[in-house]
Order: C-alpha cells, then structure tokens, then sequence
C-alpha cells in the first residue's frame, strides 16, 4: 500500500501507466488501486466528446489537446477504440493519431478497448478516469468509439459532453434527435467548411429550442479542427458550462450521483457473480439451468425460483434454520 501512495505522490507517466495497465487488466492489485484513488478524486473537468464515426473526433480532440496544454493544465486522454470480433483486440487508430500528443510532459494517453460494450465507453473507464482524477489531472478528455444513439454510458462518467457533427447529416441528425441529440451539453459541427454547415446550425438550433432546456442552453460551435478554427471558441463554452455546473450545484451533485450508480454497479456485478458461481455448485440449479436451455422450462418462473432458494437459504443461515 505504501508503493502506491507514493506512486500518487510522484505523479509520474510511469507510475500512473503501470496502474492503469493493472486497472485495466482487473488485477487482485487493481483493487487495492481503486480503493486508494476514490478518496482522492473528484476535482478534474471530465469533457466527453461523442457522436457519429466520421465526425472528426479524435481530430478535434487532439486540436482541444493541445490548445489545454497550453494553458499549464494537467491533462489526460482516453480514447475508447472498438475490438476487433477477430482478433479482440483494439483497432487503435486513436492511438496513432496522436502520438504527438504524448510528447507533450503535461498530456497522458491511455487507449481502451469496447471488449464488446455496447455502450460507446469501455468497462473499465470509469474506473480509469477515477486514477486519472486521483492523479490530479486538470482536465479528462474521454473519445468514445461513435456508434450513434446507444452511447448513453458517457452520461455516467462526464462532467460536460459534447456532440460532435458533420454537415450534411440531414435525415441522421432527425433520428438521433430522439436519442444521443438529447445528452448534449454543446454540438459541435466540425468539418464545417463543407456545404451544408450552416443549415446543419439551424437544424440544431430548432432541436435545442425543442429540447426546453433553460439553465444552461446548449451552445452550437462550428469547427474545421484540420485547420484549428473554431477551437478557441469551443473551449471558452467548455470553461463556461464548468463555471455553471459549480455555481448552480450540478457539479457536486453530478459526483454524488456517479458514486452512488457506480455502487449498485458494482453490487450487481458482485451478486450476479456469487449467483452464478451458487448455481454452477449445485446440481438443482445447474439441472434448472440445462432444462430453460432446452425450452423445457421458461427462464421467468425459473428465475424467480433461483432467487428465492438463494434468499431462503442466506436466510436459513442468518437465522439458523
């Protein structure tokens, strides 16, 4: 234990590497790490940056990058690349593009992999945002993989979350209004020195006014991060919707809401184990198990007869019956 409090005490790319790796892996270690690092978090500006492949993300992500370096802000990146159904490892294109950025003393880059998450984020990041937090990083920029309306796990790790569009979407942007258009706290239409840009403004424009939202009303930004224009801009909205977030109690209670789901995360994750690892120890069940395979049983009445047994027999034990 005394080795990782001074691994956080030094601060280095090293040693916070080295702990990733662990978290990432789901090592005995990673959870000494992650006891540690909860205590210690709660202080960086998480961005996630989401939206259709294409977009331009992990541009207009390196270009946000580099502006923040600038500012003698502490900064890491996360960069959830798909796996690949052959090989299932990473496809990290993410990774390659922004080697420049690993130059950079102040910028720390960790690429994940989906591992067959559906929710456009890894499993693991919320739990790799948490060390980078308890590293005391400034800012916490998350590139999820862009898979349309079903990213929605963004919601349960980012502090501010941006939409990242093309111009030309038509059709596109009306069926993901009904989903991921909802999440955002600023669209972007990056690549916006191409036909269509500003009707693409005005088509967000009238889903905003829709929207109701009042407090804070999304801003919409146009960029051509190839070229860094549109940066600045975006960034100043980014400090602004922080600045909000802190004056109107959000931000605080964005963190007690984050640890409270991911409480009852982990105690599904925990009972789902210790109920599989039950049924596989007795022969009932796993016979129970073999006959809903089957279509011999239906997995409703099956189900609830499983819990049951498990409650009457964790009760028996409590109570001594």
């Amino acid at each position: 234990m005394e080795d990782l409090i001074g691994s956080f005490e030094k601060k280095d790319n090293v040693s916070l590497g080295k702990m990733l790796k662990e978290v990432e892996n789901q090592t005995p270690l990673s959870l000494e790490i992650l006891k540690l690092s909860s205590f210690r978090k709660g202080k960086a500006h998480i961005i996630g940056v989401t939206g259709p492949p294409g977009s331009g993300k992990s541009t207009l992500v390196g270009k946000m990058c580099k502006k923040l370096a600038t500012m003698d802000l502490r900064i890491g990146v996360v960069c959830v690349d798909p796996t690949s159904p052959f090989t299932k490892g990473a496809l990290l294109g993410d990774r390659i593009r922004m080697q420049e950025l690993a130059k950079l003393p102040n910028v720390f880059i960790k690429s994940l992999a989906t591992r067959g998450n559906l929710g456009g984020l890894a499993s693991s990041t919320a739990d790799i945002v948490q060390v980078l937090d308890a590293y005391e990083m400034d800012v916490i920029l998350i590139e999820t993989v862009g898979v349309g309306q079903i990213e929605f796990d963004v919601l349960g790790v980012a502090d501010t979350v941006l939409l990242v569009s093309v111009p030309g979407l038509g059709d596109t942007l009306q069926t993901l209004k009904a989903g991921i258009m909802e999440i955002a706290d600023i669209y972007v239409i990056n690549q916006a020195d191409r036909p269509g840009a500003d009707e693409s403004v005005k088509d967000l424009n009238l889903m905003v006014k829709e929207s109701g939202k009042r407090e804070w009303s999304p801003p919409i930004h146009k960029t051509v991060a190839t070229q860094d224009s549109g940066i600045d801009e975006l960034i100043h909205d980014i400090t602004a919707h922080k600045k909000y977030l802190e004056r109107s109690g959000l931000w605080k209670e964005k963190r007690q809401t984050r640890n409270v789901t991911r409480l009852y995360s982990m105690i599904e994750s925990l009972l789902a184990q210790r109920v599989e690892d039950h049924i596989n120890r007795e022969e009932s069940l796993k016979a129970k198990v073999q006959d809903v395979m089957k279509g011999e049983r239906d997995p409703y009445t099956t189900s609830h007869e499983i819990v049951d047994r498990l409650i009457a027999k964790h009760n028996s034990y409590q109570y001594g019956g």
